[in-house]
């Protein structure tokens, strides 16, 4: 099996196309009309063109190459139609229809049934019960869902158990500015499911973060290793710490087992957890977008000293350390602020000022500090250290994150810059101080994993 006919795939046919304006066959279609290669609308009913295609009978009757089907079709039809896409030499297919094994036990089933033929055949199956997939820079839109056109291209893969969270996920980038390079609804993982997607993303180029949503599965031992095997950083959403287990059995299939097992079993293979979507998109943000932390030492510039509290409170909360920052660090410092507010950790200036980035950098070069993290709010005569910044994590092999707020019109161009020169960005105080405390959770996973392999090796 390998999942680039899925993600990566020559032609694309829409079994169960359909020229009817709310059905899913058309929904789909009008998605996936956008790709840049061949897509065509397979239905034996269809009649003449849709969106500039004319229909055909069968994927059979398809005379170029097609690497995935999107199937519109009801659950008892998808058996035949899963042989004649393995016949064709269809490599993957999308499963939208539902009433499968979260269905109970004639849905298991035919689920049953599904994996047999995709097994015979070798097709990669995604779903059933999902709403699709979108890879943004490809144009490669298989959702049947409204909106999916509008998600920017980013470098994080959204896996998520539930189609919904991902469409949820991959909005929520959108409005952050950040993107995603794909976005990935599971479903019921009839056999593609976490470990596959991981594997898979952890090899694509326009991937530099995985997250998961999780509900609960049965191969909680793969879904580890491969964690633990991916060279991309992974971040881990797990839903269920309450009791919703019925409800998410109905839902994909899968009970959310014990929480706590789950989040302890991420922790012993290098996975840090976060509790919100948006903790999880900040942590990709972070981990993506940054050299990988050394330790979970945090170095704190604010120019207010109140989110600079919040900030400080927050990180160590969060799991983030805040060390003292060395002699020769202070002295630069004082150089820059004689005898004004705070010179430990954190640095406080009181307010934004010309040599804000000369701090920001004296800290980053302190051998203590992991992290670091700059909290500023916008002050148009001053604008971002934009200069100091750009460059600096590279340079000195460590994360930097910065956090702001102010109107958004005014710091627009400010905030293009920051992100054109790679730095993490948030919005709130608690978001950034989350962010470090997963990069600096991360570092110390990452770090017990590697020792715990040394140990076993020896």
């Amino acid at each position: 099996m390998t999942l680039a006919h899925m993600f990566d795939p020559s032609g694309i046919a829409v079994v169960g196309a359909s020229a009817s304006e709310g059905k899913i066959g058309y929904e789909a279609m009008a998605n996936a009309a956008a790709f840049d290669g061949p897509v065509y609308p397979v239905n034996p009913s269809g009649s003449g063109t849709l969106f500039g295609e004319p229909f055909v009978e069968s994927v059979s009757d398809i005379g170029g190459d097609v690497d995935l089907a999107l199937c519109c079709v009801p659950g008892p039809a998808l058996p035949d139609v899963l042989e004649e896409c393995g016949e064709a030499g269809i490599g993957a297919a999308v499963v939208y229809a539902s009433g499968f094994a979260e269905a109970g036990d004639e849905g298991e089933r035919l689920q049953a049934r599904v994996v047999d033929v995709a097994d015979e055949h070798d097709v990669s199956l995604l779903g059933p019960n999902t709403s699709g997939f979108v890879v943004p820079e490809r144009d490669l839109r298989c959702s049947f869902a409204s909106g999916v056109e509008k998600i920017p291209a980013g470098n994080t893969a959204v896996v998520a158990q539930s189609g919904g969270v991902a469409h949820v996920l991959a909005f929520q980038s959108r409005r952050q500015g950040r993107g995603v390079s794909a976005m990935v609804g599971l479903g019921n993982r009839a056999n593609v499911g976490f470990t596959e997607a991981i594997d898979y993303f952890d090899g694509d180029e326009r991937t530099d973060a995985i997250v998961l949503h999780v509900e609960g599965t049965d191969d909680g031992r793969g879904l580890l290793e491969a964690c633990r095997e991916s060279d991309t950083p992974v971040v881990a959403y797990k839903v269920g710490q309450s009791d919703v287990g019925e409800f998410a059995e109905s839902h994909t299939g899968a009970l959310t087992g014990d929480h706590e097992l789950y989040t302890a079993g991420f922790a012993q293979y290098g996975v840090p957890t976060v509790d919100a979507t948006d903790d999880l998109l900040d942590a990709a943000a972070a981990l993506g977008n940054s050299p990988e932390p050394a330790g979970p030492n945090v170095g704190v510039v604010t120019a207010q000293a109140g989110p600079g509290i919040i900030v400080t409170d927050r990180i160590q909360r969060a799991g983030g350390r805040l060390p003292e920052l060395g002699a020769e660090t202070r002295a630069r410092i004082d150089d820059v602020l004689p005898g004004v507010t705070y010179t430990g950790n954190p640095v406080d200036t009181g307010r934004p000022m010309p040599e804000f980035g000369e701090l920001v950098t004296a800290v980053a070069e302190d051998d203590a500090v992991d992290i670091v993290l700059v909290y500023e709010l916008f002050e148009e005569a001053l604008g971002f250290p934009v200069a100091s910044l750009s460059g600096l994590a590279e340079r000195v092999g460590k994360p930097v994150l910065f956090a702001t707020e102010g109107v958004e019109e005014e710091m627009a161009e400010e905030k293009a810059a920051l992100a054109e020169a790679g730095v993490p960005t948030f919005e709130t105080p608690e978001r950034a101080a989350d962010a470090a405390g997963v990069l600096a959770r991360y570092a110390e996973l990452s770090a017990r994993v590697a020792a715990e392999e040394v140990s076993r090796d020896a």
